[in-house]
Protein backbone atom coordinates (compact mmCIF):
# COMPACT_ATOMS: atom_id res chain seq x y z
CA UNK A 1 0.00 0.00 0.00
CA UNK A 2 1.40 3.42 -0.86
CA UNK A 3 0.90 6.23 1.21
CA UNK A 4 2.32 9.62 0.68
CA UNK A 5 4.14 10.95 4.10
CA UNK A 6 1.78 13.67 5.96
CA UNK A 7 3.50 17.20 6.11
CA UNK A 8 4.79 16.64 9.79
CA UNK A 9 5.97 13.19 8.83
CA UNK A 10 8.02 14.18 5.51
CA UNK A 11 9.67 17.24 7.87
CA UNK A 12 11.28 14.71 10.19
CA UNK A 13 12.34 12.59 7.51
CA UNK A 14 14.43 15.54 5.76
CA UNK A 15 15.58 17.40 9.23
CA UNK A 16 18.43 15.02 10.29
CA UNK A 17 22.05 15.51 9.25
CA UNK A 18 24.89 12.81 10.56
CA UNK A 19 25.18 14.74 13.84
CA UNK A 20 21.61 15.00 14.52
CA UNK A 21 20.07 11.29 13.49
CA UNK A 22 16.23 12.26 14.49
CA UNK A 23 14.93 9.18 16.21
CA UNK A 24 12.92 8.19 19.55
CA UNK A 25 15.02 5.63 21.46
CA UNK A 26 13.84 3.68 24.81
CA UNK A 27 16.63 1.15 26.95
CA UNK A 28 14.47 -1.14 28.32
CA UNK A 29 16.09 -3.45 31.52
CA UNK A 30 14.33 -6.81 32.13
CA UNK A 31 14.75 -9.13 34.42
CA UNK A 32 16.12 -12.31 33.08
CA UNK A 33 13.66 -15.39 33.75
CA UNK A 34 15.14 -18.64 34.51
CA UNK A 35 15.45 -19.80 31.35
CA UNK A 36 16.76 -16.76 29.91
CA UNK A 37 15.16 -14.90 26.75
CA UNK A 38 15.91 -15.88 23.86
CA UNK A 39 16.19 -14.16 20.86
CA UNK A 40 13.99 -16.59 19.31
CA UNK A 41 11.26 -15.61 21.77
CA UNK A 42 11.78 -11.76 21.35
CA UNK A 43 11.56 -12.29 17.18
CA UNK A 44 8.21 -14.19 17.75
CA UNK A 45 6.95 -11.95 20.21
CA UNK A 46 7.71 -8.60 18.18
CA UNK A 47 6.54 -10.33 14.84
CA UNK A 48 3.59 -10.88 16.26
CA UNK A 49 3.15 -6.98 17.19
CA UNK A 50 3.42 -5.64 13.82
CA UNK A 51 0.02 -5.45 12.24
CA UNK A 52 -0.76 -2.87 15.16
CA UNK A 53 2.32 -1.13 13.85
CA UNK A 54 2.30 -1.28 9.60
CA UNK A 55 4.59 1.42 9.63
CA UNK A 56 7.39 -0.97 10.72
CA UNK A 57 7.04 -2.75 7.73
CA UNK A 58 7.04 -0.06 5.18
CA UNK A 59 9.88 1.89 4.06
CA UNK A 60 10.19 5.12 3.15
CA UNK A 61 10.56 6.06 -1.08
CA UNK A 62 11.67 9.69 -2.48
CA UNK A 63 9.90 11.15 -5.01
CA UNK A 64 12.01 12.61 -8.05
CA UNK A 65 12.91 16.14 -8.28
CA UNK A 66 11.68 16.62 -5.05
CA UNK A 67 7.90 17.25 -6.84
CA UNK A 68 6.15 15.81 -3.52
CA UNK A 69 6.28 14.53 -0.25
CA UNK A 70 7.87 10.88 0.07
CA UNK A 71 5.83 7.92 0.22
CA UNK A 72 5.46 4.93 2.47
CA UNK A 73 5.76 1.40 0.79
CA UNK A 74 5.76 -1.79 1.67
CA UNK A 75 9.11 -3.10 2.45
CA UNK A 76 8.61 -6.55 -0.25
CA UNK A 77 11.99 -7.88 1.22
CA UNK A 78 11.07 -7.03 5.01
CA UNK A 79 13.40 -9.19 7.01
CA UNK A 80 12.57 -8.90 10.55
CA UNK A 81 16.35 -10.19 11.59
CA UNK A 82 17.82 -7.75 10.15
CA UNK A 83 16.06 -4.71 12.78
CA UNK A 84 16.63 -7.25 15.51
CA UNK A 85 19.61 -7.69 16.61
CA UNK A 86 21.65 -9.39 19.16
CA UNK A 87 24.32 -7.52 21.52
CA UNK A 88 26.46 -8.79 24.29
CA UNK A 89 28.51 -6.75 27.15
CA UNK A 90 31.33 -9.05 28.61
CA UNK A 91 30.12 -10.51 31.50
CA UNK A 92 28.99 -9.73 34.12
CA UNK A 93 28.43 -6.19 31.99
CA UNK A 94 28.63 -2.96 33.67
CA UNK A 95 25.63 -0.43 33.63
CA UNK A 96 28.66 2.23 32.30
CA UNK A 97 29.23 -0.40 29.43
CA UNK A 98 25.85 -0.55 29.03
CA UNK A 99 24.96 3.14 28.78
CA UNK A 100 28.38 3.26 26.02
CA UNK A 101 26.77 0.77 24.10
CA UNK A 102 23.62 2.90 23.68
CA UNK A 103 25.23 5.97 23.11
CA UNK A 104 27.04 4.37 20.33
CA UNK A 105 23.81 2.92 18.66
CA UNK A 106 22.47 5.53 19.20
CA UNK A 107 24.46 7.95 17.08
CA UNK A 108 24.29 5.96 14.10
CA UNK A 109 21.84 6.98 11.55
CA UNK A 110 19.13 4.34 10.64
CA UNK A 111 19.18 2.50 7.53
CA UNK A 112 16.88 4.70 4.60
CA UNK A 113 16.68 1.56 2.33
CA UNK A 114 14.47 -0.27 4.82
CA UNK A 115 11.82 -0.06 7.27
CA UNK A 116 13.24 3.18 10.03
CA UNK A 117 13.79 0.96 13.19
CA UNK A 118 16.62 -1.00 14.90
CA UNK A 119 15.95 -2.99 17.97
CA UNK A 120 19.16 -4.50 19.81
CA UNK A 121 18.81 -7.61 22.84
CA UNK A 122 22.11 -6.88 24.95
CA UNK A 123 22.95 -9.53 26.89
CA UNK A 124 25.71 -10.18 29.51
CA UNK A 125 24.31 -7.38 31.95
CA UNK A 126 25.63 -8.32 35.52
CA UNK A 127 22.54 -8.91 38.41
CA UNK A 128 20.57 -11.14 36.35
CA UNK A 129 19.45 -8.34 33.61
CA UNK A 130 19.25 -8.01 30.19
CA UNK A 131 18.51 -4.98 28.51
CA UNK A 132 16.63 -3.91 25.00
CA UNK A 133 17.12 -0.98 23.19
CA UNK A 134 14.93 0.33 20.47
CA UNK A 135 14.88 3.70 18.14
CA UNK A 136 12.17 4.48 15.67
CA UNK A 137 12.85 7.50 13.13
CA UNK A 138 10.68 10.33 14.23
CA UNK A 139 9.06 10.22 10.86
CA UNK A 140 7.55 6.50 11.84
CA UNK A 141 5.54 7.71 14.76
CA UNK A 142 2.68 10.41 15.17
CA UNK A 143 1.00 9.07 18.27
CA UNK A 144 -2.03 8.90 16.55
CA UNK A 145 -2.14 6.74 13.71
CA UNK A 146 1.12 5.27 14.15
CA UNK A 147 2.77 4.07 17.79
CA UNK A 148 6.30 3.08 19.21
CA UNK A 149 7.18 0.15 19.15
CA UNK A 150 7.74 0.17 22.24
CA UNK A 151 4.04 0.95 23.52
CA UNK A 152 2.76 -2.31 21.72
CA UNK A 153 5.52 -4.97 22.36
CA UNK A 154 4.85 -4.46 26.15
CA UNK A 155 1.78 -6.14 28.25
CA UNK A 156 0.24 -5.94 31.63
CA UNK A 157 0.02 -9.59 32.43
CA UNK A 158 3.36 -12.37 32.19
CA UNK A 159 0.90 -14.45 29.77
CA UNK A 160 1.54 -12.54 26.02
CA UNK A 161 -2.25 -12.11 24.57
CA UNK A 162 -3.48 -14.05 21.83
CA UNK A 163 -3.06 -12.55 18.53
CA UNK A 164 -4.87 -14.02 15.34
CA UNK A 165 -3.14 -15.42 12.33
CA UNK A 166 -0.87 -12.14 10.54
CA UNK A 167 -1.24 -12.59 6.93
CA UNK A 168 1.03 -10.08 5.07
CA UNK A 169 1.68 -10.10 1.64
CA UNK A 170 3.19 -6.67 0.85
CA UNK A 171 1.92 -4.42 -1.95
CA UNK A 172 4.06 -4.12 -5.81
CA UNK A 173 6.34 -1.27 -4.84
CA UNK A 174 5.69 1.54 -7.16
CA UNK A 175 7.88 2.35 -10.20
CA UNK A 176 9.67 6.03 -10.06
CA UNK A 177 7.35 6.41 -13.02
CA UNK A 178 4.53 5.43 -11.13
CA UNK A 179 5.56 7.89 -8.52
CA UNK A 180 6.10 10.68 -10.35
CA UNK A 181 2.89 10.50 -12.06
CA UNK A 182 0.75 9.99 -8.96
CA UNK A 183 2.45 13.32 -7.86
CA UNK A 184 1.59 15.59 -10.93
CA UNK A 185 -2.12 14.10 -10.57
CA UNK A 186 -1.84 15.49 -6.92
CA UNK A 187 -0.85 19.33 -8.28
CA UNK A 188 -3.34 18.97 -11.32
CA UNK A 189 -5.93 18.11 -8.48
CA UNK A 190 -4.62 20.25 -5.60
CA UNK A 191 -2.36 22.50 -6.75
CA UNK A 192 -2.85 24.95 -3.87
CA UNK A 193 -2.32 22.38 -1.35
CA UNK A 194 0.45 20.81 -3.22
CA UNK A 195 2.31 24.22 -3.22
CA UNK A 196 1.13 24.36 0.56
CA UNK A 197 2.89 21.00 1.36
CA UNK A 198 6.02 22.08 -0.42
CA UNK A 199 6.81 24.79 1.49
CA UNK A 200 6.49 23.66 5.09
CA UNK A 201 5.22 21.29 7.63
CA UNK A 202 2.59 23.39 10.00
CA UNK A 203 -0.81 23.05 8.85
CA UNK A 204 -3.66 20.51 7.84
CA UNK A 205 -6.64 21.42 6.12
CA UNK A 206 -9.14 22.46 8.53
CA UNK A 207 -12.84 21.14 7.49
CA UNK A 208 -14.80 22.16 9.93
CA UNK A 209 -15.81 24.74 12.46
CA UNK A 210 -14.42 22.72 15.33
CA UNK A 211 -11.27 22.11 13.56
CA UNK A 212 -11.08 25.99 12.76
CA UNK A 213 -11.32 26.78 16.52
CA UNK A 214 -8.81 24.07 17.16
CA UNK A 215 -6.23 25.16 14.74
CA UNK A 216 -6.82 28.75 16.15
CA UNK A 217 -6.16 27.85 19.29
CA UNK A 218 -2.45 25.97 18.30
CA UNK A 219 -1.74 28.98 16.49
CA UNK A 220 -1.83 30.83 19.62
CA UNK A 221 0.14 28.71 21.09
CA UNK A 222 2.70 29.07 18.61
CA UNK A 223 2.48 32.58 18.54
CA UNK A 224 3.35 33.00 22.54
CA UNK A 225 5.89 30.49 22.44
CA UNK A 226 7.79 32.00 19.29
CA UNK A 227 7.35 35.35 21.12
CA UNK A 228 9.60 34.22 24.05
CA UNK A 229 12.57 35.58 22.13
CA UNK A 230 16.17 33.53 21.50
CA UNK A 231 16.48 31.44 24.64
CA UNK A 232 19.93 33.27 26.88
CA UNK A 233 23.04 31.38 26.09
CA UNK A 234 24.65 28.55 27.57
CA UNK A 235 26.97 26.15 27.71
CA UNK A 236 24.32 23.71 26.46
CA UNK A 237 24.30 25.15 23.13
CA UNK A 238 27.29 24.07 21.01
CA UNK A 239 27.76 22.55 17.88
CA UNK A 240 27.13 18.84 18.01
CA UNK A 241 29.00 16.03 17.08
CA UNK A 242 28.59 12.71 15.99
CA UNK A 243 29.05 10.96 19.39
CA UNK A 244 27.06 10.62 22.34
CA UNK A 245 27.55 9.72 25.91
CA UNK A 246 24.31 8.52 27.87
CA UNK A 247 23.81 7.93 31.60
CA UNK A 248 20.59 7.51 34.11
CA UNK A 249 19.00 8.34 37.20
CA UNK A 250 16.34 7.18 39.00
CA UNK A 251 14.39 8.10 42.01
CA UNK A 252 11.62 6.99 44.51
CA UNK A 253 8.18 8.65 42.76
CA UNK A 254 6.97 9.07 46.58
CA UNK A 255 9.60 11.69 47.12
CA UNK A 256 8.01 13.58 44.53
CA UNK A 257 4.61 13.64 45.66
CA UNK A 258 5.57 14.16 49.35
CA UNK A 259 6.64 17.47 47.60
CA UNK A 260 3.97 17.76 45.45
CA UNK A 261 1.67 17.63 48.54
CA UNK A 262 3.92 19.67 50.77
CA UNK A 263 4.28 22.37 48.13
CA UNK A 264 0.90 22.22 46.67
CA UNK A 265 2.15 21.81 42.68
CA UNK A 266 2.65 19.14 40.67
CA UNK A 267 4.86 16.43 39.79
CA UNK A 268 6.09 17.82 36.57
CA UNK A 269 6.98 21.17 38.34
CA UNK A 270 9.15 19.04 40.71
CA UNK A 271 10.99 17.04 37.97
CA UNK A 272 11.76 20.56 36.70
CA UNK A 273 13.03 21.85 39.52
CA UNK A 274 15.10 19.16 40.53
CA UNK A 275 16.56 19.28 36.58
CA UNK A 276 17.19 23.42 37.16
CA UNK A 277 19.01 22.80 40.22
CA UNK A 278 20.91 19.94 38.91
CA UNK A 279 21.83 22.46 36.20
CA UNK A 280 22.68 25.31 38.28
CA UNK A 281 25.40 22.98 40.45
CA UNK A 282 26.82 21.48 36.75
CA UNK A 283 27.33 25.09 35.58
CA UNK A 284 28.99 26.24 38.48
CA UNK A 285 31.09 23.03 38.64
CA UNK A 286 32.11 24.40 35.05
CA UNK A 287 32.88 27.74 36.59
CA UNK A 288 30.39 29.39 34.32
CA UNK A 289 28.89 32.81 35.82
CA UNK A 290 26.36 32.37 37.41
CA UNK A 291 24.10 35.17 38.68
CA UNK A 292 20.48 35.89 40.48
CA UNK A 293 18.93 36.43 37.24
CA UNK A 294 20.39 33.50 35.13
CA UNK A 295 17.95 31.07 33.84
CA UNK A 296 17.99 27.75 31.39
CA UNK A 297 15.36 27.37 29.19
CA UNK A 298 13.40 24.74 28.45
CA UNK A 299 10.83 23.03 26.08
CA UNK A 300 9.09 20.85 27.93
CA UNK A 301 6.08 19.58 26.16
CA UNK A 302 2.81 19.40 27.78
CA UNK A 303 0.45 16.29 26.89
CA UNK A 304 -3.44 17.61 26.69
CA UNK A 305 -6.36 16.16 25.05
CA UNK A 306 -8.34 17.99 22.28
CA UNK A 307 -11.94 19.31 23.01
CA UNK A 308 -14.36 16.62 23.13
CA UNK A 309 -11.94 13.44 22.14
CA UNK A 310 -11.48 11.88 25.53
CA UNK A 311 -15.22 11.74 25.81
CA UNK A 312 -15.67 10.45 22.43
CA UNK A 313 -13.12 7.91 22.65
CA UNK A 314 -13.31 4.20 24.09
CA UNK A 315 -11.95 3.32 27.13
CA UNK A 316 -8.02 3.13 26.75
CA UNK A 317 -8.55 4.34 23.69
CA UNK A 318 -7.53 7.76 23.92
CA UNK A 319 -4.55 9.41 22.50
CA UNK A 320 -3.11 12.76 23.91
CA UNK A 321 -2.09 15.51 21.90
CA UNK A 322 1.04 16.84 23.44
CA UNK A 323 1.25 20.99 23.26
CA UNK A 324 4.61 23.26 23.47
CA UNK A 325 5.61 24.34 26.62
CA UNK A 326 8.23 27.15 27.45
CA UNK A 327 9.82 27.62 31.25
CA UNK A 328 12.85 29.66 31.97
CA UNK A 329 14.27 27.27 34.92
CA UNK A 330 15.87 29.61 37.66
CA UNK A 331 18.97 28.58 37.65
CA UNK A 332 20.30 31.81 39.50
CA UNK A 333 18.33 31.08 42.35
CA UNK A 334 19.76 29.39 45.29
CA UNK A 335 17.00 28.44 47.12
CA UNK A 336 15.35 25.16 45.93
CA UNK A 337 11.92 26.05 47.32
CA UNK A 338 12.44 29.38 45.43
CA UNK A 339 13.13 27.75 42.36
CA UNK A 340 10.36 25.42 42.74
CA UNK A 341 7.63 27.95 43.23
CA UNK A 342 8.49 30.17 40.74
CA UNK A 343 8.19 27.02 38.20
CA UNK A 344 5.09 26.20 39.74
CA UNK A 345 3.53 29.53 38.63
CA UNK A 346 4.73 29.27 35.10
CA UNK A 347 3.56 26.06 34.78
CA UNK A 348 0.42 27.05 36.22
CA UNK A 349 0.28 30.45 33.86
CA UNK A 350 0.85 28.23 30.94
CA UNK A 351 -2.12 28.56 28.19
CA UNK A 352 -2.58 24.40 28.03
CA UNK A 353 -2.56 24.41 32.19
CA UNK A 354 -6.15 24.12 31.87
CA UNK A 355 -6.10 21.08 29.55
CA UNK A 356 -3.29 18.87 31.21
CA UNK A 357 -3.94 15.62 31.46
CA UNK A 358 -4.18 13.72 34.44
CA UNK A 359 -1.26 11.10 34.86
CA UNK A 360 -3.67 8.41 35.81
CA UNK A 361 -6.09 9.19 32.54
CA UNK A 362 -3.22 8.59 30.26
CA UNK A 363 -2.05 4.92 31.40
CA UNK A 364 -5.21 3.96 30.62
CA UNK A 365 -3.98 3.79 27.12
CA UNK A 366 -3.56 0.51 25.40
CA UNK A 367 0.15 -0.79 25.70
CA UNK A 368 2.65 0.91 27.31
CA UNK A 369 2.16 4.43 26.47
CA UNK A 370 5.73 6.36 27.71
CA UNK A 371 7.76 5.25 24.27
CA UNK A 372 4.87 6.81 21.91
CA UNK A 373 4.24 9.99 24.11
CA UNK A 374 7.83 10.78 24.71
CA UNK A 375 8.25 10.30 20.82
CA UNK A 376 5.34 13.16 20.25
CA UNK A 377 6.72 15.52 22.84
CA UNK A 378 10.04 15.20 20.35
CA UNK A 379 7.84 16.11 17.43
CA UNK A 380 6.74 19.13 19.11
CA UNK A 381 9.93 20.40 19.84
CA UNK A 382 11.56 19.61 16.40
CA UNK A 383 8.62 22.08 15.02
CA UNK A 384 10.52 25.09 17.12
CA UNK A 385 13.56 26.57 16.20
CA UNK A 386 16.44 24.93 18.35
CA UNK A 387 17.19 28.67 18.95
CA UNK A 388 14.31 29.23 21.14
CA UNK A 389 15.30 27.20 24.09
CA UNK A 390 18.60 25.41 25.04
CA UNK A 391 17.58 21.86 26.33
CA UNK A 392 14.82 19.41 25.59
CA UNK A 393 12.82 17.79 28.48
CA UNK A 394 10.08 15.44 28.13
CA UNK A 395 8.21 13.97 30.81
CA UNK A 396 5.75 11.37 30.49
CA UNK A 397 3.95 9.09 33.19
CA UNK A 398 3.46 5.57 32.39
CA UNK A 399 1.48 2.57 34.53
CA UNK A 400 2.70 2.32 37.90
CA UNK A 401 1.86 -1.59 38.08
CA UNK A 402 4.79 -4.43 36.49
CA UNK A 403 4.76 -4.43 33.08
CA UNK A 404 6.25 -7.56 31.01
CA UNK A 405 8.33 -7.80 27.84
CA UNK A 406 7.92 -11.32 25.94
CA UNK A 407 6.33 -12.67 29.46
CA UNK A 408 9.95 -11.12 31.42
CA UNK A 409 9.31 -8.53 33.81
CA UNK A 410 10.21 -4.86 32.70
CA UNK A 411 12.22 -3.33 35.95
CA UNK A 412 13.73 -0.18 34.87
CA UNK A 413 12.88 1.93 31.42
CA UNK A 414 14.54 5.10 30.26
CA UNK A 415 13.59 7.56 27.09
CA UNK A 416 16.51 8.08 25.05
CA UNK A 417 15.45 11.60 23.10
CA UNK A 418 17.51 12.62 20.35
CA UNK A 419 19.63 15.97 20.29
CA UNK A 420 18.61 18.93 18.54
CA UNK A 421 20.44 21.17 16.61
CA UNK A 422 23.40 23.13 18.79
CA UNK A 423 21.63 21.54 21.42
CA UNK A 424 24.50 19.35 23.51
CA UNK A 425 21.57 17.53 26.38
CA UNK A 426 18.81 16.04 26.31
CA UNK A 427 16.32 14.58 29.25
CA UNK A 428 13.54 12.12 29.01
CA UNK A 429 11.51 11.17 32.48
CA UNK A 430 9.47 8.11 32.63
CA UNK A 431 7.59 6.77 35.74
CA UNK A 432 6.87 3.74 36.01
CA UNK A 433 5.72 1.34 38.78
CA UNK A 434 6.50 3.39 41.87
CA UNK A 435 9.83 5.28 40.34
CA UNK A 436 10.88 7.93 37.79
CA UNK A 437 13.74 7.04 35.32
CA UNK A 438 15.98 9.76 33.68
CA UNK A 439 17.62 9.35 30.26
CA UNK A 440 20.31 11.70 30.04
CA UNK A 441 21.42 12.20 26.05
CA UNK A 442 24.59 13.80 25.58
CA UNK A 443 26.73 15.49 22.95
CA UNK A 444 30.12 13.59 23.68
CA UNK A 445 32.23 16.66 23.09
CA UNK A 446 30.04 19.22 24.58
CA UNK A 447 29.02 17.79 27.44
CA UNK A 448 32.47 15.24 28.27
CA UNK A 449 30.59 15.48 31.87
CA UNK A 450 27.48 14.28 31.74
CA UNK A 451 28.68 11.58 34.17
CA UNK A 452 28.09 14.17 37.02
CA UNK A 453 24.51 14.49 36.15
CA UNK A 454 22.91 11.96 37.82
CA UNK A 455 24.94 12.57 41.36
CA UNK A 456 23.40 16.28 41.07
CA UNK A 457 20.00 15.65 40.22
CA UNK A 458 20.28 13.64 43.14
CA UNK A 459 21.80 16.60 45.38
CA UNK A 460 19.15 18.75 44.16
CA UNK A 461 16.00 16.31 45.02
CA UNK A 462 17.42 15.79 48.34
CA UNK A 463 17.58 19.68 49.12
CA UNK A 464 14.01 20.14 47.91
CA UNK A 465 13.07 17.23 50.69
CA UNK A 466 15.65 18.03 53.58
CA UNK A 467 13.53 21.96 53.12
CA UNK A 468 10.37 20.15 53.39
CA UNK A 469 10.93 18.59 56.13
Amino acid sequence: MVTRLSAADASFYHLENTSTPMYVGTLSILRKPRNGLSYETLLANVERRLPQIPRYRQKVREVSFGLARPVWVDDRDFDITYHIRRSALPSPGSDAQLHDLVARLGSRPLDRSRPLWEMYLVEGLAKNRIAIYTKSHQALVNGMTALEIGHVIADRTQKSPEFGEDIWIPAREPSDRQLLLGAALEWIARPGAQLSAARNAVTEVVTNTSQAVETARRFADVARTVARGTAPSSPLNTTVSRNRRFTVASHDLDDYRTLRARYDCDVNDVVLAVVAGALRNWLMSRGEPVTTSSTVRAMAPMSVYPDGELDAAGPGQAISEVSPFLVDLPVGEGNAVVRLSQIAHATESASTAASLVDARTIVTLSGFAPPTLHAMGIRVATSFSARLFNLLITNVPGAQKQMYVAGTKLQETYAVPPLLHNQALAIGVTSYNGMLYFGINADRDGMSDVDVMPSLLRESLDELLDSAR
